[in-house]
């Protein structure tokens, strides 16, 4: 799933491979897929974007995009965007496919879901869009202890550190992938109840929320995604799916799996006490 670190690493390929070319045709949803998401009409994606240049891209929480003359092309969640070369043969199937003037093209493939939205660059009625436009993010100075401090105001007792980090939008762009090495650099149980947290552990919990995230982006993201070539992120993860089966870096102890809140939490029992 693209997340903060993703979107980024995304969005800056994204300038690399087209910025300064234009869209020759764009075929949306020929390989329908019940969980692709567009706006508006896929059929007329192409009267939307053919004839426009890519001018510049950005990255919005979890959502890198392309501006394209008066356009914006965003993706979001479990979209695999591709760049083909001139000559590279084209994939039967996708779920959105931008040739370009000089040959060059983005083809995109949903896994479990995701979204492929093109609109005009102006205000939108779009909740996830607007907010990850308007909340600071982490990378930025804005995104300081005393903002970080006022998401913990107001929360009810029952509220994880899981749920108050990657649920509600409160970061967008966090989500429980890469939660997990956050709270394992933090040595916070996901379970473990937010209010509870001292000054101490919210203070850790802030600066292992920064540290880790820039970590990922400067290593091009997480080695469970992939980015615009088809090459793995560089940020090797602590915990996910890929590192189950080895021993905790710390102690050396037996890293756990477990279901909580939509998904699979990954933790060490020793190091992250509940």
């Amino acid at each position: 799933m693209i997340e903060l670190p993703e979107a980024f690493t995304l969005a800056a390929q994204l300038e690399q491979a087209f910025v300064g070319k234009t869209i020759v045709s764009a075929a949306a949803n020929t390989s329908p897929h019940g969980f692709a998401w567009y706006s508006g009409d896929p059929a007329s994606y192409n009267e939307k974007l053919a004839g426009r240049k890519i001018t510049d891209t950005a990255a919005y929480g979890g959502r890198p995009e392309m501006r394209a003359e008066g356009m914006i092309v965003s993706f979001f969640d479990g979209v695999r965007g591709r760049y083909l070369g001139i000559g590279e043969k084209r994939p039967d199937k996708h779920q959105l496919l931008l040739e370009f003037d000089d040959g060059s093209a983005l083809c995109c493939t949903v896994q479990m879901y995701g979204g492929m939205t093109a609109f005009p660059d102006e205000p939108r009625d779009d909740f996830y869009y607007n907010v990850g436009r308007e909340k600071p993010s982490p990378f930025s100075e804005a995104f300081d202890e005393a903002y970080f401090g006022g998401l913990f105001e107001g929360i009810k007792k029952s509220l994880s550190v899981k749920a108050l980090l990657a649920t509600e939008q409160r970061i967008p762009g966090l989500g429980n992938g890469v939660l997990q090495d956050i709270l394992w650099n933090a040595r916070l149980h996901p379970k473990r109840k937010a209010e509870s947290l001292s000054d101490n552990e919210r203070d850790t919990l802030y600066h292992a929320t920064v540290s880790t995230l820039k970590d990922m982006r400067e290593g091009g993201g997480r080695d469970t995604e992939k980015d615009l070539f088809g090459k793995s992120g560089g940020y090797l993860t602590i915990l996910s799916s890929k590192t189950l089966a080895y021993p905790c870096k710390a102690c050396g102890g037996e890293l756990k799996r477990e279901a909580f809140l939509g998904g699979n939490i990954y933790f060490c029992p020793v190091c992250q006490i509940l």
